[in-house]
């Protein structure tokens, strides 16, 4: 694969190798922007690749050192994210400058990036996340509008169609056995959320995250059934990945 080379100082020595592949939408302005914070020494960010609208690549950090992209992050009980993961971000203006769908040629190049890093990497589908998979309290990229069908259907990462499942929607305020099954699921399959049987607000930021990433249509933190059913499906293809 082709790359642009450019270098960002923004990097240190990993401890182990990574197993993890996340996703960030860039949310500046422009991707001109986002290549210069993320190659200034003053700004201590960096990523591995830069992913332009057009589909070039842009090489920051060699996979082999650990860049600093994720922040304060999670998943499946590991909480330095940054030193066992492959961070691309992908330029995108993002919620906060008028968030856009992602060209055919990003996307494609998108593909292609992922094919490269698994080439020499161990990264299973389901440790394909977002950055709001990581940091839900803090992060909501690449957002509902990203394409993870169309990743899955390349080979890279978890997507299910399952139908809906039965039973009443969990939201925030409500008690029992169902709330801890579902955060006992949103754990099992990786975020951040301890069963306690309480739908907390903590409970809805993840569920938030979830939905941004498997359930896009409808991101209200609210466990309906076709949510539900996601989190089930998703669960079985983890773990027969």
């Amino acid at each position: 694969m082709n790359f642009i080379e450019a270098v960002s100082p923004n990097f240190n020595e990993r401890t182990v190798p990574p197993d993890i592949i996340v996703l960030h939408y860039t949310g500046m302005q422009t991707g001109e922007a986002a290549l210069e914070r993320l190659c200034d020494p003053e700004a201590k960010v960096s990523s591995h690749y830069l992913v332009e609208e057009d589909g070039r690549v842009f090489r920051l950090v060699a996979e082999e050192r650990r860049a600093w992209h994720a922040g304060l992050s999670f998943w499946k009980g590991e909480t330095d994210i940054n030193g066992r993961s492959i961070g691309i971000e992908i330029v995108n203006p993002g919620h906060e400058f008028g968030y856009r769908p992602f060209p055919q040629a990003q996307i494609d190049a998108v593909i292609e990036l992922l094919s490269d890093i698994r080439s020499r990497w161990q990264i299973e589908d389901a440790r394909i996340i977002a950055h709001s998979d990581v940091a839900p309290a803090r992060r909501n990229d690449p957002g509902e509008l990203f394409p993870w069908k169309i990743l899955a259907q390349a080979g890279h990462g978890l997507w299910v169609e399952p139908d809906a499942a039965p039973g009443a929607p969990l939201a925030e305020g409500e008690e029992g056995a169902g709330v801890f099954a579902l955060q006992a699921g949103l754990t099992r399959l990786g975020y951040d959320c301890a069963p306690s049987g309480k739908f907390d607000a903590e409970t809805a930021t993840v569920l938030r995250a979830f939905q941004r990433h498997w359930r896009q249509e409808k991101i209200d933190g609210v466990a309906d059934g076709m949510t539900r059913a996601r989190l089930i499906a998703l669960l079985r293809a983890a773990a027969g990945a």
